[in-house]
């Protein structure tokens, strides 16, 4: 499989409920190798959005349902600790903040309330979500051999969007979403200042852009997106396999191919 490059022991993803974060979940669940343990983090795991990841919990003894509200840091700090003691003495190999929010608005109707809840989501949180399981990620670094970064070792992997390209900007005449697209602007940032602050740790961090998949944040916009959650979630997934040294710090879509800043 085009994944084989892919050896994580462990792997937590959140948003895991739906979308992008479930196809995932499923894609991690179904290696050939699959991970010992997937965390799949979501609002609130006895909601009624969450059947299908129970489903497959039922199914898969190394899928671990944890609650997680990525914008109260107490929550974050809870998760951490339940992933560590599931892991016993080993670290995470990878951490995928894929948790997000849009709102749909025009530049007019934007308001404070919608621009802070969506930067506190989107950006805030994996930023206070790296910083909580930067222990179980430095601890996955230190037990895999050689010095090479790469997502096998320990990485933290930070769903952005074309949308927060400040030199494409992606769809305008279809989606303003300011709000969301400084979010993800600034989601690239902390995904650079992550590269450099934990490169010393050996965790390899980048942003990574899904493409326009179809999904009930893709479909808001009145048409079907080009890209089934399958498709994209495997390209990412060939994507992470192949990350090196050299990729740190950048921000690629589910292609491979870097997008500009």
């Amino acid at each position: 499989s085009s994944m084989a490059g892919l050896q994580v022991r462990s792997v937590l993803v959140t948003g895991a409920n739906r979308g992008i974060g479930l196809g995932l979940v499923q894609q991690f669940l179904g290696m050939t190798n699959p991970p010992k343990w997937v965390f799949a983090s979501c609002r609130d795991p006895k909601g009624q959005q969450v059947q299908e990841l129970q489903n497959l919990a039922s199914k898969h003894p190394n899928l671990v349902i944890i609650p997680l509200e990525v914008t109260a840091p107490a929550s974050i700090k809870a998760a951490a600790a339940r992933v560590g003691e599931q892991l016993g003495g080993s670290g995470l190999n990878l951490l995928i903040n894929n948790a997000g929010i849009a709102k749909v608005n025009l530049l007019d109707n934007e308001t404070l309330e919608d621009m802070t809840r969506t930067y506190t989501t989107n950006t805030a949180g994996p930023l206070l979500l790296g910083q909580a399981f930067l222990p179980l990620l430095k601890k996955a670094a230190q037990g895999s051999p050689g010095s090479a970064l790469s997502c096998s070792k320990a990485a933290i992997v930070n769903m952005s969007s074309s949308g927060g390209s400040i030199t494409s900007l992606e769809g305008w005449d279809l989606m303003q979403v300011v709000s969301y697209r400084c979010s993800k602007a600034a989601l690239n940032m902390l995904t650079k200042c992550q590269s450099l602050g934990y490169r010393e740790h050996g965790i390899l961090c980048i942003a990574l852009h899904p493409g326009w998949v179809q999904t009930d944040m893709g479909n808001s916009v009145g048409f079907t997106p080009p890209l089934t959650v399958d498709e994209s979630v495997r390209g990412m997934l060939k994507v992470l396999s192949s990350l090196s040294e050299k990729d740190t710090g950048t921000f690629l879509d589910w292609e491979g191919k870097a997008i500009s800043w």
